[in-house]
């Protein structure tokens, strides 16, 4: 037998569905990657910052070079002499973290000073070098180190010769890199404490957000079991209204429902005990011999034949609740069920001698088919059984364009005043030996779920009364109602 979930089940499907954590998830997600996004793209520019700072030690480095370049000859037969101590570059050392490294050679690679191993400079200076020298600065490794190397085409000129010197320094990544990390940690620090400032945020507002909620959860916990009185949330923020006012909405419909099975029950045992008790008495009767067999068994048939008619009104009265709490239903063609329902109790008619006349106009009816023909059973019904034996008994169906009206007349005794009164309520039938009097009260639970009308009233003439006319409104769906169908009236006397 399968059982419904637990409240630790329920608790962890609360979880796992946490608004809170879908807001954290939801805002944290993507602030971290565009954080992380952010960060990525911060270290590479602050590399290119400290590239460009850096890059003018290295120039810096470069002219001073050149400064203790000498040159004799021209040209082609220029010679350049160098006098360069590594000393010189020390200045340029920053925190003894980085080394620098120079090579001096001509246009054509030729070595004049500095250290041989350098690759020798095989690029070309930009259209727009960044610095007004003929400058270029690139990437490179040297001795297994990653470098970044400055070249400098420097002419050099004295009164002994002319040409032109290439100057490259390197120097090695340690400060930059050192320093870009730093820069880094910082910022990722601050990024993180920004996170935390934001996921702080969002727990609080959620936890401020979702308090009604959880209010409202503990008042309807601490509710006595069968408790279905409407939920008093004044104070409830106006988004969580339309949850409210559909929570009422649906407790207003279990009490409504536990309201009519409760009457159900109380109606079936208190109405069924009497046709059973009655059935009991007369099987004694007949098994002690009181009355003759075929006496008692018509006697227990009657018996037998009243409770089975009880029964199916009351499940039937059950069934038009049932159907009420059902999605819309179709459109339906009244003329049709009701014509086809005059068929099937033609024999009741017939055994009668009824004169009976029917005339109906096409018309739909936002309905069930079982309701219109359940009430149109019922009244018929109902007017065969109180029409004197040889009177006139007619049905008539007509639409004006927005309702459709049903009028059942007989020509038997009517109704007085006072049974009219109480007439539509569960089990009050005008003679108890001929109804259970549900079938007027199903009548009216089928009107009211089709938000119609029913009336019964005397026909009279004069002081005289006549017969009786039951009349039963009930409105077009909204489409025929625009365009009603073109009448083509249906009449026939039997």
């Amino acid at each position: 037998m399968s059982q419904g979930p637990t409240r630790t089940q329920t608790q962890n499907v609360a979880r796992h569905h946490s608004l809170r954590r879908r807001l954290l998830l939801g805002i944290l997600l993507p602030v971290a990657l565009f954080i992380g996004f952010n960060t990525w793209s911060l270290y590479h520019q602050t590399l290119a910052s400290l590239n460009t700072a850096y890059d003018r030690t290295l120039l810096a480095s470069a002219k001073s070079i050149s400064e203790q370049l000498d040159v004799k000859g021209f040209d082609d037969a220029a010679q350049l002499r160098a006098i360069v101590p590594y000393s010189a570059l020390e200045a340029f050392e920053a925190d003894n973290q980085s080394q620098m490294f120079y090579r001096v050679s001509t246009l054509k690679g030729g070595m004049v000073s500095g250290f041989e191993d350098l690759p020798v400079w095989r690029g070309s200076i930009p259209d727009k070098p960044p610095y007004a020298a003929l400058v270029d600065f690139y990437d490179d490794r040297f001795r297994d180190r990653d470098v970044r190397v400055a070249v400098l085409l420097q002419p050099v000129a004295s009164s002994e010769g002319r040409t032109m010197a290439v100057i490259q320094v390197a120097e090695t990544l340690e400060v930059r890199e050192t320093l870009a990390l730093q820069i880094l940690r910082n910022t990722l620090l601050r990024q993180a404490l920004l996170i935390a400032v934001i996921a702080f945020t969002v727990v609080l507002v959620v936890q401020r957000a979702t308090q009604p909620v959880r209010q409202l959860s503990q008042q309807l916990q601490a509710r006595r079991e069968g408790d279905l009185s409407p939920i008093a949330a004044p104070t409830a923020p106006r988004e969580l209204q339309p949850l409210v006012d559909a929570t009422n909405e649906v407790m207003q419909r279990l009490r409504h429902l536990l309201r009519h099975q409760k009457r159900f029950v109380r109606d079936a045992s208190h109405q069924l005990r009497t046709p059973l008790a009655v059935l009991k008495t007369q099987v004694q009767s007949a098994l002690r011999g009181d009355v003759e067999p075929r006496q008692a068994l018509h006697e227990i048939s009657d018996t037998v034949d009243r409770a089975t008619q009880l029964a199916n009104q009351m499940l039937a009265l059950a069934k038009v609740e049932q159907l009420r709490q059902q999605s819309t239903p179709p459109a339906t063609r009244f003329d049709d069920i009701l014509r086809a329902v005059a068929l099937e109790i033609s024999p009741l008619i017939a055994q009668r001698d009824l004169d009976f006349g029917i005339h109906t106009e096409p018309a739909l009816v936002q309905s069930h088919e079982w309701m219109l023909r359940e009430l149109s059973r019922n009244l018929l019904h109902n007017a065969v059984r109180h029409a004197p034996p040889g009177s006139e008994l007619t049905v008539d169906l007509r639409s004006d364009g927005r309702h459709v009206a049903l009028t059942i007349s007989d020509h038997g005794p009517g109704i007085d005043d006072e049974l009219a009164a109480r007439l539509f309520q569960p089990f009050s039938a005008g003679d108890v030996r001929t109804g259970s009097g549900l079938g007027l009260a199903i009548c009216r639970e089928i009107v009211q779920a089709l938000e119609g009308s029913i009336t019964l009233s005397n026909r009279t003439a004069g002081q005289r009364v006549m017969g009786l006319d039951a009349v039963v409104r009930l409105p077009l769906p909204s489409a025929a109602a625009a365009s009603p169908p073109e009448p083509q009236a249906t009449q026939s006397r039997p």
